[in-house]
C-alpha cells in the first residue's frame, strides 16, 4: 500500500470494532443469563402464589358448602 500511516489507522480502528464486538457480545450473554434467571425465580413465585390462591378457593367452596347445610345466620353475613 502507498501510505503506511492510512493503513495503520485503518487496522487501528478494525481492531477497535473488533474489541468492541467482542465485549458487547459478552454483556449481551451475561445479561440473557441474568434474565433467564430472573424469570425462572419468577416462574417459582407464580407457581406459590397459584398454590396459596387455590387453597384459598377450596377453603371457600368449603365455607360455602358448610353454610348450604348449617343454615347459621351469622355463617350468612
Amino acid at each position: 500500500m502507498k501510505n503506511d500511516t492510512t493503513t495503520t489507522l485503518l487496522n487501528f480502528v478494525l481492531a477497535v470494532l473488533v474489541i468492541l464486538g467482542v465485549a458487547f457480545a459478552l454483556m449481551s450473554m451475561s445479561r440473557t443469563r441474568d434474565v433467564r434467571q430472573m424469570q425462572t425465580s419468577l416462574q417459582l413465585e407464580v407457581q406459590k402464589v397459584q398454590a396459596s390462591s387455590m387453597k384459598a378457593q377450596a377453603l371457600l367452596n368449603d365455607v360455602i358448602a358448610y353454610n348450604t347445610t348449617a343454615k347459621n345466620p351469622e355463617l350468612q353475613q
